[in-house]
């Protein structure tokens, strides 16, 4: 310690140029930062659950076409409740998606069922349809 001893006790040196870094700003320097980039929403995305799409009996099937014929054929608006299948658009997989509405038309042609609130429901991934 004796080859210090001429500087040990000496103020440090201030600049008259620059101001003193408010503790604030000092602070931001050591904060965390993200190595990785885009890391935590690829777990995230990892995590999120998709279930497998679901098979329909010839049962379900068969109820699931009668009330479509009675929907085609009735010229009131029907209310319904009908599950159905929404692939995800990311991964394999998907949700399913229970929907209660007055339904607006069926449409054959894209085979579509249009509810009064504009919710377009593809037939082919409708899984079960009570009408109410």
């Amino acid at each position: 310690m004796s080859n210090y001893n001429d500087i040990i006790n000496l103020t440090p040196p201030k600049s008259n140029l620059k101001h003193k870094m408010p503790l604030y700003e000092r602070a931001a320097q050591f904060a965390p930062f993200a190595a990785l980039t885009g890391f935590d929403e690829q777990i995230g995305e990892e995590a999120r659950f998709t279930g497998s799409r679901p098979a329909v009996c010839d049962e379900d099937a068969q109820i699931i076409n009668e009330n479509l014929n009675i929907l085609l054929s009735s010229r009131e608006r029907l209310c319904v409740r009908l599950t159905y299948f929404v692939p995800d658009s990311s991964k394999s997989g998907g949700v399913l998606i229970k929907k209660e509405g007055e339904v607006r038309r069926v449409d054959a042609v894209l085979r579509e069922v249009i509810f009064t609130d504009k919710t377009v429901v593809p037939i082919d991934e409708i899984f079960a349809l009570d009408i109410r």
